[in-house]
C-alpha cells in the first residue's frame, strides 16, 4: 500500500471555488474560437455563404413592398376619373374636400382609371421567390460547411484531450476524482460541441441581419430606422444584466455535473462492497443530495438566462407598435408609399427576431463556454517533464537497481521516503515489507517513474533512470498488481497485452508457466474465452493469473510483484510461487508482500517504516536480529507481541 492521496478534491483544479465568481467568459470564448483556426478558408467560406444569404433576403422585402404598391394603386387608380392625369385627379380631390385622400394620392405612382397589373405583380413577386429559394440554397451550404468545421474541431479537442492525458503526471489523477475527469472528457466536450453546432452559424447570421436590414430601413425612412435603434440599448443592457447573474450558475452547474459523475462512478465501481456494508441509504442520500445541488444549479441557470428572451420580445414588442403607428401617419401624409410601409414593418420584425436569437441563445453560449472553461483547464494542466531529446539507454540490460539517497513526498509539507540507499543486484529476489503506508508500493512507483524524485537518483544498469526515455525504462519491467486490471477481450488478447506482437506459441508458454492454461481449456471458448470489462465471468485467483501471464510474456529484466498472490488460493499461490522462481532466473525482483511465507526465499528482504529502511538482510539474519523484523513475523506466526 502507498501513501497517495485517496481523498480527491471534485473540481476544477487551481484552487478557489469557482461558484463564487463568473468565469473569463471573453478569453474562453476567443480561445475556444481559435480552434476552428485549421479550417480558416472553410470558414471564411462561411462567412461569404452567411453574407450573400443575408443579403438577399435583406433585399426580397423591399422588393415585395413593390408587389404591394402596385396592388395598392391599382385599386386607388381604379377610383379615380380615367382619362385625366394624376396631377388633376389630386387638384380634383382637393377641390372636393378630400384634402387627406390627395396627399396620399399624390405621394403614389397611380395611372387614374388603371386597376392592378397582374403582370407586373407577378414579375416582382417571381424575383422575390428566386431571391428567397437562392437565400435559403446558401444557407443550407453554410450550414452543411458549418457541421464539418465544428465537427473537426470537436475531433482536434477530444484528440488534445487524450494526448494530455497520456502526458499528465499521476499526481494530476491522484488529487482529482475519476468521475470528474471523465465528465470533463466526455459530458463537457459533448456540451462544447452541440454549443459551437447551434450558436456559432445563428450568431454570424443574427449579427449580419441586423446590419443589412438596418442599412435598408435607413434607406427606406431615416426616421423609423432611428426608433427601431431605440430598442437595441434597452436589449443590450437587459441581456447583459442577465447574463451576468446566470453565469455563475452555468459554472456551478457543470462543477456539479463532474462531481455526481465521480460519486455514481464510485458508488458503482464498490456496488458490491456498499451492499456488504449495508451502506444503500447512505449513498442514495449523497446521491439525493448532489442530484438536489445539480437541479437547483441547473434550474437558476436555465430560468435566469431564459429570461432574457422574453424581455427582448417584449421590447420588440413595443417597438412594432410605434413603428406602425409612425409609419401609417406618413403614409396617409403621402411622405411614404404602403410598400415602403409594410417593408419596414418587415424589417423591423427581422430586425428584432436576430436581437432575440441572439438573446435566446445567450444560455447555451454561457453553458458551452463554461464547459469549454473546464476543458481548457485540463489541457492546462503541468505535464510531466518530456523524455531527453538524447535518452540514454543501457548497453546491457541486466537488472541492477540502485537508489542512490532518495528522498520523495506527495506533498511538500508531509515527508515521505528520505535519504533512502537501496541496491538490487542482477538476479536478486528483493521483498519490501512494512506496515500499511510504510511507501512499499512507492518505493516500486518511483523505480517505473510514475512520479519524479525530490532529490537523490535511481540507477539501472548504472543509467539515471531520469535521463532514459521513459518507454524504453518501463518496457524493461514487467508488473502484476494487487488488484489485477483486465479489458474486454479474449484471454489471448489480455495475455498479449504484454507483447503485442507475441505469437500462439509464446501465449501459450506464458499461460503454461502461470498455470492459466491449466483452466483455460475447461472454459468453453479457450484462449478465445470473452471477458467483460469487469472480468467478471472469470474468478478473482483467474484473473490474477493471467495478469501474471501477461508479465510472463514480457520477459523483462525487472519483475515487480505488488501482492500478486494475494487473490489466489493457497494451492494457486504454490504454483504460481513455482512459476516465478523460473522466471526469476537472470532477473531482479521486487515483492511487496504482506505474507511474509511468501518471501522467505529472498535474496534481500527490506523492512520499511515511515519512508525509511529500519532493517535489511535475509530471513534467518533478520529473526536473529530480533528487529521490525522480528516483530512483523511473530504477529502472522507466533501470535501478537503483548
Amino acid at each position: 500500500m502507498s501513501n497517495r492521496p485517496t481523498s480527491p478534491p471534485i473540481g476544477p483544479p487551481g484552487g478557489g471555488d469557482p461558484t463564487k465568481k463568473a468565469i473569463n467568459f471573453g478569453p474562453s470564448l476567443k480561445r475556444l474560437l481559435g480552434r476552428l483556426a485549421p479550417d480558416k478558408p472553410m470558414v471564411i467560406l462561411i462567412f461569404l455563404f452567411v453574407a450573400i444569404s443575408v443579403v438577399l433576403s435583406s433585399i426580397a422585402p423591399k422588393i415585395l413592398g413593390n408587389a404591394t404598391n402596385l396592388i395598392f394603386e391599382g385599386i386607388v387608380g381604379k377610383q379615380l376619373q380615367p382619362g385625366i392625369s394624376k396631377e388633376q385627379a389630386v387638384a380634383s380631390l382637393r377641390a372636393s374636400g378630400q384634402g387627406k385622400f390627395a396627399d396620399m394620392v399624390s405621394g403614389m405612382a397611380v395611372v387614374p382609371g388603371q386597376g392592378i397589373d397582374f403582370g407586373a405583380v407577378g414579375h416582382v413577386l417571381t424575383i422575390v421567390l428566386l431571391l428567397f429559394v437562392c437565400a435559403a440554397v446558401f444557407s443550407w451550404l453554410q450550414a452543411y460547411l458549418l457541421n464539418i468545421v465544428v465537427q473537426r474541431a470537436v475531433r482536434r479537442l477530444r484528440s488534445d484531450i487524450e494526448n494530455k492525458i497520456n502526458r499528465l503526471p499521476l499526481r494530476y489523477f491522484d488529487s482529482h476524482a475519476r468521475g470528474d475527469v471523465l465528465s470533463r472528457v466526455t459530458n463537457d466536450i459533448d456540451n462544447v460541441a452541440q454549443s459551437m453546432q447551434q450558436t456559432l452559424s445563428q450568431l454570424v447570421m443574427s449579427v449580419m441581419s441586423v446590419l443589412a436590414i438596418l442599412v435598408m430601413m435607413l434607406v427606406i425612412s431615416p426616421l423609423l430606422a432611428l426608433i427601431a435603434l431605440a430598442t437595441i440599448p434597452l436589449s443590450i443592457l437587459v441581456t447583459t444584466f442577465i447574463a451576468k447573474r446566470s453565469q455563475k450558475h452555468f459554472v456551478t452547474q457543470w462543477k456539479s455535473t463532474g462531481g455526481i459523475n465521480a460519486q455514481v462512478e464510485e458508488a458503482f465501481s464498490g456496488h458490491e462492497l456498499v451492499k456488504v456494508f449495508g451502506r444503500q441509504h447512505e449513498v442514495e442520500e449523497r446521491f439525493r443530495k448532489q442530484n438536489s445541488e445539480l437541479y437547483e444549479s441547473s434550474f437558476k441557470a436555465q430560468f435566469i438566462s431564459g429570461l432574457v428572451m422574453p424581455a427582448v420580445m417584449f421590447l420588440g414588442n413595443l417597438n412594432y407598435v410605434a413603428i406602425a403607428v409612425v409609419g401609417g401617419v406618413k403614409v396617409a401624409s403621402g411622405t411614404m408609399t404602403l410598400g415602403d410601409v409594410q417593408a419596414f414593418i418587415q424589417y423591423s420584425r427581422q430586425f428584432t427576431q436576430p436581437l432575440t436569437q441572439i438573446a435566446s441563445m445567450t444560455n447555451l453560449l454561457q453553458s458551452g463556454v463554461a464547459s469549454a472553461e473546464r476543458v481548457f483547464a485540463l489541457l492546462d494542466q503541468d505535464e510531466q517533464s518530456p523524455d531527453p531529446v538524447d535518452a540514454d539507454s543501457p548497453a546491457k540490460s541486466e537488472g541492477r537497481v540502485s537508489f542512490e539517497k532518495v528522498s520523495f513526498s506527495y506533498k511538500a509539507e508531509q515527508p515521505l521516503i528520505e535519504n533512502l540507499s537501496l541496491t538490487a543486484e542482477p538476479g536478486q529476489m528483493v521483498a519490501i515489507v512494512g506496515p500499511t503506508g510504510a511507501g512499499k508500493t512507492t518505493l516500486v512507483n518511483l523505480i517505473l517513474r510514475f512520479y519524479e524524485l525530490d532529490s537523490g537518483r535511481i540507477t539501472l544498469d548504472g543509467v539515471d533512470i531520469a535521463t532514459m526515455a521513459r518507454d524504453d525504462l518501463r518496457s524493461r519491467i514487467g508488473m502484476v498488481l494487487q488488484d489485477a486490471w483486465l479489458f474486454g477481450g479474449t484471454i489471448r488478447e489480455n495475455i498479449a497485452y504484454g507483447k503485442p506482437d507475441a505469437t500462439e506459441e509464446e501465449i501459450q508458454r506464458a499461460a503454461q508457466m502461470s498455470y492459466v492454461d491449466r483452466f483455460v481449456h475447461s472454459l468453453p471458448d479457450g484462449y478465445d474465452t470473452v471477458i467483460d470489462d469487469e472480468g467478471n465471468n472469470v474468478s478473482a485467483g483467474e484473473k490474477q493469473l493471467i495478469t501474471i501471464a501477461r508479465a510472463f510474456i514480457s520477459q523483462p529484466s525487472i519483475l515487480i510483484l505488488d501482492e500478486a498472490t494475494s487473490s489466489v488460493d493457497t494451492r494457486t499461490e504454490l504454483l504460481v510461487q513455482s512459476a516465478t522462481a523460473v522466471l526469476r532466473n537472470d532477473r531482479t525482483s521486487f515483492v511487496i508482500a504482506h505474507r511474509l511465507s511468501t518471501i522467505r526465499d529472498a535474496n534481500l528482504i527490506v523492512v520499511m517504516e515511515e519512508g525509511r529502511i529500519v532493517e535489511q538482510g535475509s530471513h534467518e539474519a533478520l529473526l536473529q536480529a530480533r528487529g521490525a523484523y522480528y516483530r512483523l513475523y511473530n504477529s502472522q506466526f507466533v501470535g501478537a507481541e503483548i
